[in-house]
């Protein structure tokens, strides 16, 4: 019985991923032209294709949990729900975190890595949303800033890429110069799989024996204005700033 269902799984984990392409052609070629045909205004479009993303991701989700691919609890979704101006931070054990967290929000920005811009399919979705390119740095905190005084909050990974199970995790800088820069606050969520599921070095196939169980933790904000006071440079309190996010993400880490 335990080799069966891992078949199962096997199967409706491949089910629920062609599900997955078809609602993104469905929102690229069908509801996006709809939306531009019908709303003029470019703010409130991005605002209805980001609610669109948050409908089909929770769908999503309740699917996967429904067929039996896997299982998950979101602590602190009612706090999430209710963060305006700030950044949204999270380690990156899985291919479907970022769908854990938008699932949530009505409304999220992400910093988006270039690769996903090239993509011609990805592209139109990303774009319609009003995301983030991570590839403009001359422009990104004053498009940060410009999203964070409409009240927006901001996604990001700061591993840059999925956590490599058995190896330290690192975070990039980009997060922190992104909060001192615009003197924004950081809410942090953990996130823990467990068997490890959908990781960078599996393929979608390659189910564990047990049903993965994700749970996604909203964890304290962390106030930035106590890193600027400390130092009159900026890269200096960005530094410190990623350091307590690496020990607040990661505390099993001996940094």
């Amino acid at each position: 019985m335990k080799r069966l269902n891992q078949y199962w799984r096997v199967l409706a984990t491949g089910c629920c991923f062609v599900l997955f392409g078809l609602g993104g052609l469905l929102l690229s070629f069908i509801i996006i032209p709809i939306l531009r045909f019908f709303v003029s205004n470019p703010t409130e479009r991005e605002y209805k294709v980001q609610k669109t993303i948050q409908f089909a991701f929770n769908t999503f989700c309740k699917l996967m949990k429904f067929s039996r691919v896997m299982d998950y609890e979101i602590i602190g979704a009612d706090i999430l729900r209710r963060d305006r101006n700030c950044l949204i931070v999270a380690n990156h054990p899985s291919l479907i975190d970022y769908v854990l967290i938008a699932s949530q929000l009505p409304s999220c920005d992400c910093l988006v890595k270039s690769a996903i811009w090239s993509n011609p399919f990805m592209k139109q979705i990303v774009k319609a949303a009003g995301y983030i390119p991570n590839e403009t740095p001359d422009d990104l905190i004053s498009l940060c800033e410009k999203r964070f005084n409409a009240g927006n909050v901001l996604l990001i990974f700061p591993e840059g890429t999925r956590t490599t199970p058995g190896v330290e995790s690192k975070i990039q800088r980009g997060a922190a110069q992104i909060a001192v820069r615009t003197k924004r606050d950081i809410r942090i969520i953990h996130i823990s799989v467990s068997p490890n599921f959908l990781t960078k070095q599996t393929k979608w196939y390659q189910v564990p024996s047990e049903k993965p169980f994700f749970q996604v933790e909203v964890k304290d904000k962390v106030e930035i204005a106590p890193f600027i006071k400390q130092t009159t440079s900026p890269t200096i309190a960005a530094r410190r700033v990623q350091q307590h996010l690496a020990d607040s993400i990661f505390p099993d880490n001996t940094n």
